[in-house]
């Protein structure tokens, strides 16, 4: 038998030492066949490559991300992080699922990626995020799209599971109904979760549930507290600091610890994926060997995917060549021992390719000022109300308390300090509408709306004056989705998402240009933020602490209930 590839004098990562060999790998339809010493292969192959002491490690795993958050097509983020050297994720389309349903996981799920990169799913298990009391979604996934999307070999694991009051406190909830079914149907399915500054009883109540993974904003306390109780921790961006690198390396944790993306937005995403927090976090102390062991075989064993995660004998031929490992710099990429180029990435897509009805679920009429009036009820002259605070560090928000004026039954919200938050149910169900308060490091001037808005992707519209505001949340509208930021009664910068109101079809160069536009805009209205826009668009997260808003009302996260604007 003779090898398809031989890559000779490399210095070959092996995961269960988690050291490199200087050594030479074989490759045969797809897989690794064999790895000698350098210059010890007994094979010929038809295709022999000199690594000239290059490292070869393992395509990397993102075992938790959502494609939607680049706002692009799968086709479009495969021919992008296959180049970043990701040769598998494992995505969650829960925000797809919030607009269509099952009808858009599946119209994601089949749609072909040229072989560029292996993308499995997870099963959105908490839409909407809480429930159709507490928000408006477009689509529902239940008991019933569960068992359905259980028989495909693609799904992995029961999405992050999101609404801990229904988990905990009733027995009967949907989400304990899906978790009894994965137990029967298919038991070896990991159940992700979403537990932010949950701890104590009430964390070992959740992990009881049946959910034993988190990916949410940690501290050192958290990471401890959830792993001494046997959780699986991924680490995002956000929780890559300094006392959690050194926690991870004092404790020898890298079995129970992963690096993933999460979200991951366009104009970010052509700079680099899933690579940058492995660079990260070599660059913060973590020997490379570590770094690359929680990108590769950690999360390949959690996901229980025994064909890949290291480089060995029968294990699909998915590797990078790193030209300099401490700066982790890929200089080449493949796929199933076939080295990706510009020819294997160079296709066109053809636009208008999701099911028609995909381009028209905007379903609101146009606004106008009086949309942005909020009354009260009754004849007082002024009022204290709630704020949503933002911080420029987080997507969390805190609860505040103001005095407003009122003239004339309508409260005088425009000559304040702060923004006013309208969400609008978009979906054609019940023209449902609320109305919020946010201070903080958000907009000084101007106003900016999006249909990208976390999870239930209603529109919502952020401002300081009511033109503004009226002038952004039409564009989005007539232009079927998007996020549009207007100032001084003028479009200052926009961008189309005309697919479900949340993706764009456009090149991924094209879409990260006109994000990075819109990013610029918010700033230059004063919107400070290390991430302007998940800031922004996770304002009607209801789900994730602490004062959040959706169609409904004003959401106590915590509590899980409605709390009033005027006090």
């Amino acid at each position: 038998m003779d090898a398809d590839l031989i890559i000779k004098n490399v210095h070959v990562y092996n995961a269960y030492f988690k050291k490199f060999f200087y050594q030479d790998v074989a490759v045969f339809e797809g897989r690794v066949l064999h790895i000698s010493e350098a210059g010890g292969m007994q094979l010929n192959a038809k295709n022999v490559i000199d690594g000239n002491e290059m490292y070869l490690i393992p395509g990397l795993i993102d075992m938790h991300m959502h494609i939607e958050s680049s706002m692009t097509t799968p086709i479009q983020f495969a021919k992008t992080v296959i180049t970043h050297g990701v040769t598998t994720v494992l995505a969650d389309p829960h925000e797809i699922a919030n607009v269509f349903g099952l009808e858009g996981i599946e119209v994601m799920m089949d749609m072909k990626y040229n072989e560029l990169i292996d993308i499995f799913y997870g099963i959105p298990s908490s839409v909407p995020s809480t429930s159709f009391e507490m928000e408006t979604s477009g689509g529902n996934i239940g008991v019933q799209e569960v068992e359905q999307l259980l028989q495909r070999k693609d799904v992995l694991c029961l999405g992050e599971v999101m609404n801990f009051r229904n988990l905990v406190e009733n027995r009967d909830s949907e989400i304990n109904k899906i978790i009894s079914i994965i137990k029967e149907k298919r038991p070896e399915l990991v159940i992700e979760g979403h537990c932010p500054k949950i701890s104590g009883l009430e964390l070992s109540k959740y992990i009881f549930c049946g959910v034993d993974g988190d990916h949410t904003q940690q501290t050192v306390q958290s990471l401890e507290e959830k792993i001494q109780k046997g959780m699986f921790m991924e680490i995002q961006e956000k929780s890559l600091t300094q006392p959690i690198i050194d926690y991870v390396i004092q404790h020898d944790l890298y079995d129970h610890v992963a690096l993933v993306t999460d979200d991951v937005m366009a104009d970010k995403l052509v700079e680099g994926h899933l690579n940058l927090l492995v660079k990260k976090s070599i660059k913060m102390g973590m020997r490379p060997e570590m770094a690359i062991y929680m990108s590769t075989y950690t999360p390949a064993r959690r996901l229980k995917l025994a064909d890949r995660g290291s480089i060995a004998p029968g294990k699909v031929a998915d590797f990078i060549l790193l030209s300099d490992l401490d700066e982790f710099i890929i200089h080449s990429v493949f796929k199933r021992g076939v080295k990706v180029g510009n020819e294997t990435c160079e296709f066109v897509e053809q636009k208008r390719c999701f099911p028609a009805h995909f381009y028209n679920s905007i379903k609101l009429s146009r606004l106008s000022s009086s949309d942005f009036r909020v009354y009260t009820s009754d004849n007082r002259t002024r009022t204290l109300c709630r704020i949503i605070n933002v911080h420029n560090d987080s997507t969390f928000t805190e609860e505040c308390f103001d005095w407003f004026e009122v003239d004339r039954d309508h409260l005088l919200w425009q000559n304040s300090n702060y923004c006013l938050i309208a969400v609008f149910e978009r979906y054609g169900k019940n023209n449902q509408r609320s109305y919020g308060l946010v201070g903080g490091d958000v907009l000084k001037r101007g106003a900016v709306a999006s249909s990208y808005s976390h999870d239930s992707h209603n529109l919502m519209i952020l401002g300081r004056i009511e033109e503004d505001m009226v002038l952004a949340a039409n564009w989005v509208i007539d232009h079927q989705g998007g996020i549009c930021v207007a100032d001084q009664g003028e479009i200052i910068s926009a961008l189309e998402l005309p697919v479900g109101g949340i993706l764009s079809e456009e090149s991924l160069e094209i879409l990260a240009q006109k994000l990075k536009d819109v990013r610029q805009a918010l700033k230059k209205l004063g919107y400070t933020h290390h991430n302007e826009i998940m800031s922004l668009s996770t304002l009607t997260l209801p789900v994730s602490p602490s004062l959040k808003i959706s169609d409904q009302g004003l959401i106590k996260v915590s509590e899980q209930k409605f709390v009033d604007l005027l006090l």
